[in-house]
């Protein structure tokens, strides 16, 4: 068990009959009233997200999480085969349960899987990935780098924004949690 105050970003507990990982959390003093813990919550087994409120002091089961490195190989039909480097061992992942991380991952491409007593969550992708642009219109001369944004449809089929001197063929850093630009590769 633990206490609500010790939460951090990144934790993962057991609650309401699910497993849910912390992506934000801040602790509330009112001036009248106890205090409390407003919470942001992602539920590791649909991915959806909801915003919860404890009590100060409540507990809540820590959930054991274990994550293995593994590589992504390729995608047969809606299946997608990941493989353990070290033993060589694959298993396979329906594209609905990884529907979000789809628009990052590469072919063999290093992922943590999310385990929980042995049944498989889902896919952590590393924070940022070098993905390469497809199709952009191009720039015209006397765009500047803070002059806005236009889409970018990068190799994996993600639509990006991005500043207006980026072309078809640059590799870009794109960060895996929000979607978004964050420079030259």
């Amino acid at each position: 068990m633990i206490s609500v105050n010790e939460f951090r970003t990144g934790l993962t507990i057991e609650t309401d009959g699910g497993i849910w990982r912390v992506i934000d959390f801040q602790h509330v003093k009112p001036g009248k009233g106890a205090a409390f813990v407003r919470s942001k919550l992602r539920n590791l087994r649909t991915g959806a997200i909801q915003e919860k409120t404890f009590r100060a002091g409540e507990k809540v089961e820590r959930a054991q999480i274990d994550n293995k490195t593994m590589q992504y190989l390729y995608a047969n039909a809606n299946m997608h085969v990941f493989m353990d480097n070290e033993t060589y061992e694959q298993i396979e992942l329906p594209a609905t349960q990884i529907e979000y991380e789809l628009k990052f991952l590469q072919e063999n491409m290093i992922v943590h899987i999310i385990m929980y007593n042995g049944e498989t969550l889902g896919v952590e992708l590393p924070n940022t990935v070098e993905l390469e642009v497809v199709e952009t219109d191009p720039g015209i001369k006397g765009d500047t780098a803070s002059g806005g944004s236009k889409p970018a449809k990068m190799e994996t089929g993600l639509i990006v924004q991005v500043p207006f001197f980026v072309n078809a063929g640059d590799k870009l850093v794109i960060n895996t949690s929000e979607g978004s630009y964050v420079s030259r590769a």
